[in-house]
């Protein structure tokens, strides 16, 4: 088969992969981008958009619940219906890419439709959709920017039955009577929370010793009193054994030796990318890592750049697109800041949301810091008082002592991932403890809890 000559290659477009594959088409460059699933990626269609509708549809459901301890008395009648029309019209388009198809062609890209394989140096393979394949031969790069697919545990019985992913989740018509979520991250948290306040009867099953392991343990146990409050069954300390489905309902059996009958499964137990397939042992990196690893210029090897989850910075939107333009540059010879993570933002939407940037006090001391942190909780801080109703939440900063600047912070609160974004700034600025105890916050106002967090640190 003869190969075709381009002058770069883009695998996966997501978010990042897109903006890339745009930038070097813009300007000039012969680009090919392959990509199997949708144009836009994971975000637009079943993550990062879709579900923060979900998320805002179960919030005015949980305000108009607090109105008798507010301003009076409220009825709530939760209709899925409204959630799932506003995901399909406004959203996805019915999961339509065709106008991102447009966009990106505007440009000056081509599409292909495929799966797309590395099988030399330069070299892409593309298994096409409709069948056959293409060979394509990068002059100048390789993009890589696979994403990820929910990743499903060997669970006996589960692959027999028609359990969801996050993809199925999304997807849904209605509420399920009954659910149970395998893992206690941020995906399976989200879609806890809103199926509960839809009227769903929601178990939370995770192995591991708390919620949002990669957190603040603080943070875990302030989300969990909240969730529980609400009436969703947390169980930590046990995953799933065995599973099987009769047609009409799931038997779950759990590691406890808990049974439970459920009208749904959701499997939301972590991403992964499978590296093999994408044939990045051509050009001399490690089939069976989880992550690429990159430069600071997202370098993977001689002519290959790699952006996205794949990386290992964060499986976010964010990051990819923060990745993209810095990858693009070093591909078309420009100067440009190299990619700095010191402050990486992440926001799980619960209510409250749960949002950090940098190091946590444990990642810290383990990579040598003299660490120092405080705290403050949001209920005693005036905005949280006044707030009353859904006012759960804490700040908790962590310091470098020796330097006396933030290293990390975690925000639980209503609107937390607006109030971490002044953090994130300290962070990445590395601004000194002592220039932020002298600025002024806005009173009343969530992130003023910031200051009183300040007050109590000892830089």
């Amino acid at each position: 088969m003869a190969a075709e000559d381009v002058d770069a290659v883009v695998i996966g477009m997501g978010p990042g992969g897109e903006d890339a594959a745009g930038r070097l088409a813009a300007a000039g460059l012969d680009v090919v981008a392959v990509e199997e699933r949708l144009v836009g990626g994971e975000c637009p269609y079943y993550a990062c958009i879709p579900t923060k509708m979900m998320v805002r549809a179960a919030e005015s459901l949980a305000e108009a619940r607090r109105v008798p301890a507010l301003a009076g008395s409220s009825q709530v009648r939760p209709d899925y219906t409204e959630v799932a029309d506003r995901i399909r019209d406004e959203a996805t388009s019915g999961w339509d890419d065709g106008p991102a198809v447009k966009r990106f062609e505007s440009t000056g890209g081509k599409l292909i439709r495929g799966r797309g394989r590395i099988t030399g140096p330069g070299e892409v393979t593309v298994s096409l959709t409709g069948g056959g394949q293409r060979v394509l031969r990068a002059r100048r790069a390789i993009v890589l920017n696979p994403g990820t697919e929910p990743a499903v545990p060997p669970i006996d019985g589960l692959a027999d039955t028609p359990y969801w992913t996050n993809r199925d989740a999304v997807q849904a018509r209605e509420a399920p009577e009954s659910v149970l979520v395998l893992g206690a991250g941020p995906v399976g948290l989200e879609f806890a929370q809103v199926f509960a306040r839809f009227g769903s009867a929601v178990t939370v099953a995770e192995a591991g010793e708390r919620i949002l392991a990669s957190g603040e343990p603080e943070a875990s146990r302030s989300l969990e009193g909240v969730l529980r409050g609400e009436g969703i069954d947390v169980r930590t300390g046990t995953g799933l054994s065995r599973v099987s489905h009769d047609g009409s309902v799931f038997h779950a059996e759990l590691d406890s030796g808990a049974q439970l009958r459920v009208q749904r499964l959701l499997v939301a137990t972590g991403r992964r990318t499978d590296l093999a397939g994408l044939g990045v042992g051509a050009v001399g990196l490690d089939e069976r890592a989880r992550t690429i690893p990159v430069d600071e210029r997202l370098r993977a090897a001689d002519g290959v750049w790699a952006i996205g989850d794949v990386t290992g910075h964060g499986a976010f939107t964010h990051t990819s697109v923060y990745q993209a333009p810095i990858a693009a540059a070093d591909i078309l010879g420009q100067d440009g800041s190299p990619a700095d993570y010191r402050a990486v933002p992440a926001v799980t939407f619960t209510d409250p949301e749960v949002a950090t940037v940098g190091r946590t006090e444990s990642a810290a001391a383990e990579q040598g810091v003299r660490v120092r942190t405080a705290s403050t909780e949001i209920p005693s801080s005036p905005r949280g008082w006044i707030h009353k109703e859904g006012n759960e939440g804490l700040i908790k900063l962590v310091a470098d002592a020796d330097r006396g600047v933030l290293v990390g912070a975690t925000v639980v609160a209503p609107y937390g991932g607006e109030v971490v974004g002044a953090l994130a700034v300290a962070v990445h600025a590395e601004v000194p403890v002592a220039s932020l105890r002298r600025m002024i916050y806005g009173y009343p106002t969530f992130h003023r809890a910031i200051s009183a967090a300040l007050e109590e640190l000892e830089v």
